[in-house]
Order: structure tokens, then C-alpha cells, then sequence
């Protein structure tokens, strides 16, 4: 079995893909902090139960070279919501850079956990096969 098709790998992938789209989508609004009229926009939190469901769902099997594996979902596609801003400019602008910032921080911390669990799983299989873990 693939490292990719253990549920725990599968999820983590899942989730630090959703922290690099919502780091995108924060440095977008940042970028257009001083954008008449432009609102600031998130990532819809990604459901646990969700993840759990997809990554314990049946997949196709591919049984000849030639065959579509099938994708899961895509993170990417997660639908954005408005942000209700602390203030609002009197041009429009809704985008408050302390909101943003708080934002990205914990956008980075969470990133992190999530890179730093999927390291120490790695190295939980690799003490299970017998292999000197280098960490």
C-alpha cells in the first residue's frame, strides 16, 4: 500500500493543502488592503468529519496502466466566505491588516503542527518496519 493511501498521511496532506490555499487567499487580501471597495475573503473550515469520510471512502481500483485512478476531493475547490471585518474604510475597503495578520499567524502555526505530525508519522512507520529514523 502506498504511504499516500494511510488515511492519517491522506488527511494531513488534505489539511496542509487548505492552510497554503487559505495562506494565498490571506496574502491576496493583504495585498489589497488599500482597494477601494475590495472585501476580504476566507476558506470555509475544512470538517473533520468530512475528511475522515473521504479518506476512509472505497476508491477505484486500477487494475491496468491505462486506468483513471480517480482524484478525492480537492481542498483547492473549498468554497471561500466573506470576512466580517473589525472596520470598515470610508472607501469600501473592508480589509483590516491586524485580521489579516492574526490570521496568517495561526494560518502558520496550524501549518506547521500539521507538517511537524506528518514528520513524527513517518518516523512512527519507520520504527514499525525496523528502519533507523534520521530525525
Amino acid at each position: 500500500m502506498p504511504i499516500t493511501e494511510i488515511p492519517i498521511f491522506s488527511m494531513l496532506r488534505t489539511r496542509m493543502h487548505w492552510h497554503q490555499e487559505r495562506q494565498k487567499l490571506l496574502s491576496e487580501n493583504v495585498a489589497n488592503a488599500d482597494t477601494p471597495g475590495y472585501q476580504a475573503r476566507d476558506l470555509k473550515p475544512l470538517s473533520f468529519d468530512d475528511q475522515l469520510r473521504q479518506s476512509t471512502a472505497l476508491r477505484m481500483a486500477v487494475t491496468e496502466p491505462g486506468h483513471l485512478a480517480g482524484a478525492g476531493a480537492d481542498p483547492a475547490a473549498a468554497s471561500t466566505k466573506p470576512v466580517t471585518p473589525w472596520e470598515v474604510s470610508p472607501d469600501g475597503n473592508g480589509v483590516i491588516l491586524e485580521q489579516q495578520m492574526t490570521a496568517l499567524a495561526e494560518t502558520q502555526a496550524n501549518y506547521q503542527m500539521a507538517t511537524e505530525l506528518y514528520r513524527k508519522q513517518i518516523g512512527m512507520l519507520k520504527t514499525a518496519i525496523g528502519s533507523k529514523s534520521s530525525s
